[in-house]
């Protein structure tokens, strides 16, 4: 049996998120970008001998059962025991960085992680295809994390392709709000008819968030996030469907100059994109789409 493994949970950024329709079932088409970044939550995962599974570090606000880490790792464990594998246990330490409600992934990534981390660790061997299917179930960010990689992402975010970005530095800022997905993509003022594009106008600038508008209508703290970056850098945008915000930058220096002249109220981090995730190398088979 393997080692503890202690992992970086990493954020993403939507680098743009068009909605082109609502479907028949009530989910949304979308095409988006998911960019990696090199910042998140840590997550340090020690196997059992037991089927037992402790986490300590939950967030208050978010009951255990409730845990994306719990669910994953109990899906993990329900799959294995159908395949006639032997099942462990685990104890789990999470130290949360990422805010909830914020567009970052953060609960996506940390059952992502999860699955791949105790994948390898009581050495069920699934190939990606199977850790992607599992995830699913689990949330419609969840793949993009076991995928592992930058990708641009169509459907309802099952349809991956990996994507190579030239590195970037990012200021992210991080509104005192949470905002409820499901609550924006219900919302009868969404935008839901955005012709879709291809990955070349994209890199020519194209692109936009098509929840931005209606976010910012409903949620002053994430206006004023926006005003303020917008006053630095025409590359300000929303991620997801908030409340956090970012901007692009050329350099460390020139993102940290930024970060540093922040007023009080508004808080933040600086962080570099990844083309793939830490936890990538650690899935025993090469990287599908998913589709």
């Amino acid at each position: 049996m393997a080692d503890t493994l202690k992992l970086l949970s990493p954020a993403k950024l939507n680098l743009f998120l068009h909605i082109l329709g609502r479907r028949p079932d009530g989910y949304h088409e979308l095409q988006t970008i998911f960019q990696l970044l090199d910042y998140g939550d840590q997550i340090t995962f020690t196997p059992r001998q037991d089927e037992q599974l402790h986490l300590q570090g939950s967030p208050p606000s978010v009951a255990l059962e409730d845990n994306l880490i719990i669910r994953a790792a109990r899906l993990l464990q329900a799959h294995s025991q159908t395949q006639g594998m032997q099942t462990r246990g685990a104890d789990i330490i999470l130290h949360k960085r990422l805010p909830l409600g914020g567009g970052l992934g953060g609960g996506s990534s940390n059952a992502a992680t999860t699955l791949v981390a105790l994948n390898h660790l009581w050495n069920l061997r699934l190939e990606r295809e199977a850790l992607l299917q599992l995830g699913r179930q689990l949330g419609a960010d969840v793949p993009a994390f076991i995928f592992g990689q930058t990708s641009w992402a169509e459907g309802t975010g099952e349809r991956l392709s990996p994507l190579s970005i030239p590195p970037q530095w990012y200021l992210v800022l991080t509104p005192n709000c949470h905002i409820n997905t499901a609550k924006i993509f219900s919302h009868k003022d969404l935008t839901r008819d955005t012709a879709a594009i291809k990955v070349a106008p994209f890199s020519q600038g194209g692109g936009q968030n098509d929840c931005q508008a209606l976010v910012r209508r409903l949620y002053p703290e994430v206006d004023k996030a926006l005003i303020w970056l917008e006053k630095k850098t025409p590359t300000a945008r929303m991620t997801g469907t908030g409340a956090c915000v970012f901007a692009r930058f050329d350099s460390q220096t020139e993102a940290e100059q930024q970060l540093a002249q922040l007023p009080a109220e508004l808080t933040g981090f600086v962080a570099r994109s990844l083309d793939k995730s830490p936890c990538f190398d650690l899935v025993p088979a090469n990287i599908t789409t998913g589709a």
